[in-house]
């Protein structure tokens, strides 16, 4: 809950959000509006001068996928199931219906095949002040592409600075207890140098806050050439020196196993199926271990605030931290965490989520352990040892 924020429309309807400000290049929007759907903007209504003859050019917007069209339908019928909820108002119809409806969302949908940015598959509402677009840079093509660290370090000045200022104040100010800052970027393009920028400002503006940055790349890219490979490399050196020094601590993800021009085969889970050439596929891996990562400082009890957690792992000025995770957990059912750990003889389950491997010789200067999901599960074994 740390990271959403409760508000309310004009209308007096209450908003669930997350306090999120993302930057995108043109074209990555596809179907989202960049204000969102919760508030609406009301239409133009600016009367027009001009006498002469007006060309309007329209462009068809992209078809949404069966997930975005289902997620559409439930909340109709969810707004029809309040209204007809209301006094005097009998739709126990409309109740039966939506009830009816609810199914379709649990189906199995098949995405691979049309899933192009990340909102093709985004469920929640973002706020209006959540979405800055880059428009200097598209998303498609091989023209005006956002590929080097010093294009997107270039960006964060003029227009967007404002833009990013005004955003970040209005989040900040709202909250009672500011921890710190959670900070994703692609690292192995030009949002390396973006992203350095903005830890950069977040470091000059809000020293003494959590500044926790996760640099993300993918598996491998379509239509990758050696001059592309290379590049892609500089953008993750240059990125990751740059975002260490303004961070509380910098941690790379990657399902690549490793960022060197020599081939390495994709991390694998012994329990889990998954294509590394889809990003649709890795980035919900990576989302499934982040969610997990950052449990100590997102619980309600019993928390540990982001500069603690910082400063637990980023020792003697080692910013750069590496990521494990076992996806899932090898733990049956009605087993206890010490009966999976004693059945991992060979190896430890967890496999290297930052294109590392996991030090042999023993140097170790500070961990941070989180198991989610496996609530009522004993963590010790129950029966009492014997002695003899």
């Amino acid at each position: 809950d740390v990271l959403f924020r409760e508000g309310q429309t004009l209308g007096g309807h209450v908003t669930y959000t997350p306090r999120l400000i993302a930057m995108d290049v043109n074209g990555s929007l596809r179907t989202l509006r960049q204000e969102g759907c919760l508030y609406d903007p009301g239409g133009d209504i600016s009367a027009v001068t001009w006498d002469g003859s007006l060309m309007i050019h329209k462009e068809s917007p992209p078809a949404k996928n069966s997930f975005l069209e289902d997620l559409d339908n439930l909340e109709t019928l969810a707004v029809a199931d309040v209204n007809s909820s209301q006094p005097g108002y009998s739709g126990l119809g409309g109740v039966a219906s939506a009830t009816s409806q609810v199914s379709p969302i649990q189906k199995d949908y098949k995405l691979e095949g049309s899933v192009k940015v990340w909102s093709d598959f985004l469920r929640i509402h973002l706020h209006p002040r959540t979405v800055s677009v880059i428009h200097q840079y598209n998303h498609d093509g091989e023209a005006n592409r956002l590929r080097a660290f010093d294009q997107g370090e270039a960006l964060l000045q003029g227009l967007l600075l404002e833009e990013l200022e005004d955003k970040l104040h209005f989040f900040a100010e709202e909250c009672d207890y500011l921890q710190g800052f959670q900070v994703l970027c692609d690292i192995s393009d030009g949002f390396s140098g973006l992203g350095s920028k903005v830890t950069e400002m977040l470091q000059d503006s809000y020293s003494g806050k959590g500044i926790l940055t996760w640099g993300l790349s993918p598996v491998s890219y379509s239509n990758s050439t050696p001059v592309k490979e290379l590049c892609h490399q500089l953008n993750c050196t240059v990125g990751t020196v740059h975002l260490a020094r303004n961070s509380s601590f910098f941690c790379p993800l990657s399902l690549r196993g490793s960022l060197s021009r020599k081939h390495s085969s994709p991390t694998t889970f012994p329990l889990l199926t998954y294509d590394p050439s889809l990003w649709y596929h890795s980035s919900a891996v990576l989302a499934l271990a982040l969610d997990a990562l950052t449990l100590p400082y997102r619980m309600r009890n019993n928390s540990t605030p982001m500069h603690q957690v910082a400063e637990t792992l980023a020792v003697s000025g080692r910013k750069v931290v590496a990521a494990y995770g076992a996806i899932p957990f090898p733990m049956m059912h009605g087993a206890s965490l010490f009966d999976a750990l004693s059945s991992c003889t060979d190896a430890l389950p967890w496999k290297p989520l930052s294109t590392c491997p996991e030090a042999t010789d023993g140097r170790c200067y500070g961990q941070l352990v989180t198991l989610k999901g496996f609530e009522g599960q004993r963590l010790t074994r129950s029966e009492t040892p014997t002695w003899s």
